[in-house]
């Protein structure tokens, strides 16, 4: 059998392309993903186990897998073929993990390494019945050139069995495909004889333990069956119901199978012929298996943007309730209202603002004086009033994006076990918030004291202090009355103009809007920040099981340079 015209460019798309299909993510639960990843767990199992292997060696055995049903007699024919019990443990038990390969003792070199199928360990003497070995046994009755496997059950009610006769057959040349007059027409058997035709894979069919009555009827509705599917170009072996003679079917009814095997080992156009057929077939199957698992990505990649948006909705949402609030002067409430009332005595100074400058400089400058802590009381409430209504807007955002989330499968499946713990707002941010706040605060100085080294006032702002102006500024700053009532509105009012005036007649009313405008962004710049770590939290979850966006891309690209190095 020759080799394609470009074998070395096969191979090397072969091997990009298993890479590829490895780093494919399929983490989020989406409508055919369970298809996807049994495709590409199909898929990198075979470029592993056969189409490598078998380009790299296309003159080694013809690979002969025998599967079946559970209870179809997979072992007893593979002992009869060979006349002999295939190991001194025994035949193969239906629920076997480990699979039994026969070959001629010239073949036996091609099948002691990992050549083919190296995630399964080699076992030759006794059987070792374990999971995720090969048991090779060397018996000259087969013919040089071919070797058989006997594989597990495809529908045993073990997974890893099932899983493991998937692979088995994938990495076959030719499947002997086992049944009985009994379950024939199951479904289960039907599924993997559908997805020979679709790939094109030599096949046999052995109908087993047909009574005798029965073995003109059951092999022609099967022959039709096959028909019906495509495959009735397969040939069809017939064994009736028979005694077994410790453990083998007698010689006779095994004549025809064995001659079949026979002129497969002693023609090597016949052998080459069917792994062509079959390689041919896997490798023309590539493409439509590839854009099966391409297109659930790209249904992954837009379950991720919706999710993402959820996120970006809810803490942008968060923002915005931060802006409101720090604009509506909820934060004037209580204890900052107090303390700052303690702190200037608003209600007498309102009644004389037209002698402000002179008097409120010298009454702000007296309560420093005699009271150092007044204007820090102030600064701790206006601290601990920003510090509640940004982590209750981020709790809340925390909680939509959860809510958000629980509402879709995929959401669903990011979140897994950790949606308690999404649900509210992280020690770490809790941890930053109030630095950041202590920061904007001493930034707020910063503002003051920037301002007042250019102006003419400076020697009033010094006066008066650059905490004082600073923490009037930061009054300022929250002064709106939307959010207050009754006798908080007329208080928190007076307050605010009260703190206008003065900074009017320190720095002009141009620059305090000015500082007024910068000490907010300066704000919500840090609460966005601040913020950002919580939407992080959500989006290393949902990147931890997304796709990469070019994933797709690069899968059809791979798929079409593999068909275009076979032309």
């Amino acid at each position: 059998m020759r080799a394609p015209k470009d074998a070395d460019a096969l191979l090397g798309t072969l091997a990009e392309l298993h890479g590829a299909l490895v780093a494919t993510g399929l983490g989020l639960e989406v409508a055919g993903v369970n298809d996807a990843r049994v495709a590409r767990k199909e898929l990198v199992g075979q470029i592993d186990d056969y189409l490598i292997p078998r380009l790299l060696d296309l003159e080694a055995p013809l690979l002969a897998v025998v599967g079946g049903s559970t209870g179809a007699g997979k072992s007893t024919l593979v002992n009869s073929l060979m006349g002999a019990q295939v190991s001194e443990a025994g035949v193969l038990r239906p629920t076997t993990r480990a699979p039994v390969l026969v070959c001629g003792p010239e073949d036996r070199h091609w099948f002691e390494g990992d050549r083919i199928l190296p995630r399964l360990a080699r076992s030759s003497g006794s059987r070792s019945n374990r999971s995720g070995v090969l048991d090779l046994v060397v018996d000259s009755d087969v013919p040089e050139g071919v070797a058989l496997l006997d594989a597990p059950d495809v529908d045993s009610i073990v997974r890893e069995n099932r899983e493991l006769a998937t692979q088995l057959l994938a990495a076959a040349d030719l499947w002997i495909f086992v049944t009985s007059a009994a379950r024939y027409a199951d479904a289960v058997p039907w599924e993997f004889l559908r997805t020979a035709a679709s790939r094109s894979t030599a096949l046999a069919v052995v109908l087993n333990r047909v009574p005798q009555e029965a073995m003109e009827e059951v092999p022609a509705h099967l022959r039709a069956l096959l028909e019906k599917e495509r495959l009735g170009h397969a040939p069809l072996f017939t064994v009736p119901e028979s005694e077994l003679d410790e453990g083998l079917l007698p010689r006779a009814v095994m004549n025809e199978i064995r001659r079949w095997l026979n002129r497969l080992g002693g023609s090597a156009r016949a052998r080459a012929a069917l792994i062509r057929q079959t390689l041919e077939g896997a490798l023309d199957s590539v493409t439509d298996r590839v854009a099966l698992i391409a297109t659930n990505v790209e249904a992954q990649l837009h379950a991720a943007r919706s999710l993402r948006a959820d996120v970006d909705r809810a803490f942008n949402g968060a923002v915005s309730e931060i802006d409101e609030a720090l604009s509506s002067g909820r934060l004037l409430r209580g204890e900052v209202l107090d303390r700052w009332h303690e702190y200037v005595g608003t209600g007498d100074v309102m009644k004389r603002l037209e002698e402000f400058v002179g008097r409120m400089r010298d009454r702000v400058r007296d309560a420093f004086s005699g009271r150092p802590p007044a204007e820090e009381e102030v600064r701790t409430a206006v601290g601990s009033g920003v510090a509640a209504v940004v982590t209750a807007a981020a709790d809340r955002a925390c909680l939509r994006t959860v809510d958000s989330w629980r509402s879709s499968e995929a959401g669903r499946s990011v979140l897994r076990s950790h949606d308690a713990e999404l649900e509210s707002v992280s020690d770490r941010f809790r941890e930053r918030l109030g630095p950041e706040i202590r920061d904007w605060q001493r930034s707020v100085f910063e503002l003051v004291s920037a301002e007042g080294s250019e102006k003419r006032a400076t020697g009033r702002a010094l006066s008066l202090g650059v905490n004082a102006t600073g923490t009037a500024l930061m009054v300022v700053l929250f002064a709106h009355t939307g959010g207050l009532t009754g006798g908080e509105v007329a208080i928190a009012g007076g307050t605010a103009a009260l703190s206008q005036k003065l900074l009017e007649a320190l720095f002009g009313d141009q620059a305090v809007r000015d500082l007024t405008r910068r000490a907010r962004e300066g704000l919500l710049d840090r609460v966005a920040s601040v913020l950002e770590t919580e939407r992080q939290r959500f989006s290393d979850r949902l990147r931890e099981r997304s796709p990469d966006p070019d994933e797709p891309a690069t899968l059809h690209e791979l798929a079409r340079r593999l068909q275009e190095a076979r032309r």
